[in-house]
């Protein structure tokens, strides 16, 4: 696999980890450690999950629950004032929160890459308007966060 896909996968398990751990409140070590054990690279009930970059993933994971706070801030500013973060489902915080920190925090992954990988996330569980949501946050965010990748 390309380093692109690994990557890929790597996000793909961040957003399920942090829903996971919103869901059944669990710790932060314990469920990158389930995730690297149990999941990533394996076939889980059926679901060949793909290998991710391990290091990318853990980045993602911890990043955005060290930054949270500032996170949803800016992911608030980002949205409309009737639907504060806090109204969310939570498969599209996790989206969000991990889009918004890769763009707040790895500089290294170019934005419009950062957009089009949520985008592609959010289109793994949502048919709807959701993916236009992300994509549409996630770009009022890069342009305000790095306008100058545009």
């Amino acid at each position: 696999m390309s380093r692109g896909e690994l990557r890929s996968s790597a996000r793909l398990g961040a957003v399920q980890a942090l829903y996971q751990m919103e869901i059944a409140a669990k710790d932060l070590g314990d469920v990158i450690a389930e995730f690297e054990a149990h999941w990533l690279g394996r076939t889980v009930d059926g679901i060949e999950w793909k290998p991710a970059e391990g290091a990318f993933f853990r980045s993602l994971v911890e990043g955005v629950v060290k930054d949270q706070r500032a996170i949803d801030v800016k992911i608030n500013t980002a949205l409309d004032d009737s639907w504060p973060l806090a109204r969310i489902e939570v498969v599209l915080r996790a989206i969000l929160r991990a889009g918004c920190f890769e763009l707040l925090r790895r500089k290294d992954v170019p934005a419009k890459v950062v957009i089009r990988e949520y985008g592609d996330i959010a289109r793994a569980f949502y048919e709807g308007d959701e993916v236009g949501m992300v994509s549409a946050v996630l770009d009022r965010l890069a342009h305000d966060m790095r306008p100058d990748d545009f």
